[in-house]
């Protein structure tokens, strides 16, 4: 097994500052029985009271011990004494004209991510972040310009999705009919911050928002997008087992090292050869090559055949992105001519090429786009002091 990429980043410790109670979010199965052995529950009990107790946490979304009917009442004043049932805050909700939700939410020591929920006819989708800030510095890519502050836990990332449950009043109820429609069918790791350099955290994390006693999103539900960190693609296959998403956006090395810096450590041939063997581990399908269209940088005809050559051998589809604007950015979206010019060539060889249609682009939540409010509102007023001659 390749070691983990580790990154000089905070970790937060499990015990919360307050109480010195044990957060059961983002507790592995393993993890939780452990924890509720160490709180006084017998052994031969253990097992039935992991069931119990996670099946009212992430099935029900129950966050008061209280109302945990099926456990008797000194057990679950034990739960209350040692424990609590913690997700990140939300601080600010936003909802675009075409329906999507951006969130800001709060995390431990201060910190803010965002999380996005996009609503389509036959689907609702879930964009979810994994670190605060981000290390890649992709150039097109306004949440590149966030510094890294450090790596979301497992509670974090999976408090992500349960926030959201909870704005969309998407959790069961106990006794009522079952509703086989689900607001959020699908989870995509493409927020803030490369999954992969915080490996450990989000395939716990992901693990629990896949058990069947649980959320229950099939893997086929989920997908993780990276820019390429290619010891952990195989990892990735065997320990979570989703469908995988590469940011791609160029066809040669000297443009991809520009775009995606990532690409100076892992070139486009040492992570094609890392992508073909994918499939393959993880039982997926295909993989999703995102490629940004940025006016004329790797938008041309000769880039769409080169792309086409370069997926010789490996299932995939090719998701076009209009490229979604911000302030500053030194890039300017291609031309409707030229995506679709460049979407034909990709079909025609085969590949599934849909353009991506650009949702919440006015409230700053379409891809690419996602920084905090904090992060902005900060890099604006440090402008602002040194146009003035202030700073």
């Amino acid at each position: 097994m390749t070691a983990p990429i580790t990154q000089d980043v905070l970790t937060i410790p499990r015990k919360l500052p307050e109480g010195g109670k044990t957060n059961l979010v983002g507790l592995t199965r393993d993890g939780l029985r452990a924890a509720l052995i160490a709180a006084g529950t017998p052994e031969k009990q253990a097992k039935m009271r992991l069931g119990q107790v996670w099946q009212w946490v992430y099935h029900w979304g129950v966050r008061d011990f209280a109302l945990m009917t099926n456990l008797a009442k000194d057990y679950r004043a034990l739960l209350a004494e040692n424990f609590v049932i913690e997700i990140p805050e939300v601080v600010t909700r936003q909802i675009s004209e075409d329906g999507t939700r951006k969130y800001l939410v709060r995390i431990a020591g201060g910190h803010e991510v965002e999380v996005v929920y996009i609503p389509e006819t036959d689907r609702g989708t879930l964009c979810i972040s994994s670190q605060v800030g981000c290390t890649l510095t992709c150039s097109f890519c306004h949440t590149g310009t966030q510094k890294l502050v450090r790596n979301l836990t497992a509670a974090e990332i999976v408090g992500q999705v349960m926030l959201a449950r909870d704005d969309l009043d998407e959790w069961p109820v106990p006794g009522a009919l079952k509703e086989e429609v689900r607001l959020i069918s699908n989870v995509v790791l493409m927020g803030m911050g490369e999954p992969l350099y915080n490996f450990e955290n989000v395939r716990d994390a992901m693990n629990i928002v896949m058990d069947g006693e649980g959320i229950a999103l099939g893997r086929r539900r989920i997908t993780l997008s990276t820019s390429g960190v290619v010891p952990e693609i195989a990892r990735t296959a065997t320990e979570i087992g989703c469908q995988l998403a590469v940011s791609f956006h160029a066809t040669t090395d000297e443009v991809r090292d520009v775009l995606v810096p990532i690409n100076k450590r892992w070139n486009i041939a040492t992570l094609l050869e890392a992508l073909k063997a994918y499939p393959g581990l993880s039982n997926s399908e295909r993989i999703t090559f995102e490629y940004v269209m940025l006016d004329g940088v790797n938008d041309t005809k000769e880039d769409a055949y080169r792309l086409v050559k370069l997926l010789e051998g490996i299932p995939a589809k090719v998701n076009l992105i209009p490229f979604n604007e911000w302030p500053g950015a030194p890039y300017k979206r291609s031309s409707g001519n030229r995506i679709h010019t460049f979407a034909d060539i990709i079909y025609k060889a085969g590949y599934a090429s849909p353009i991506r249609t650009p949702r919440g682009e006015d409230i700053m939540a379409a891809c690419g786009q996602l920084k905090s409010a904090t992060e902005r509102e900060r890099k604006s007023k440090a402008r602002i002091e040194a146009e003035a001659g202030l700073s």
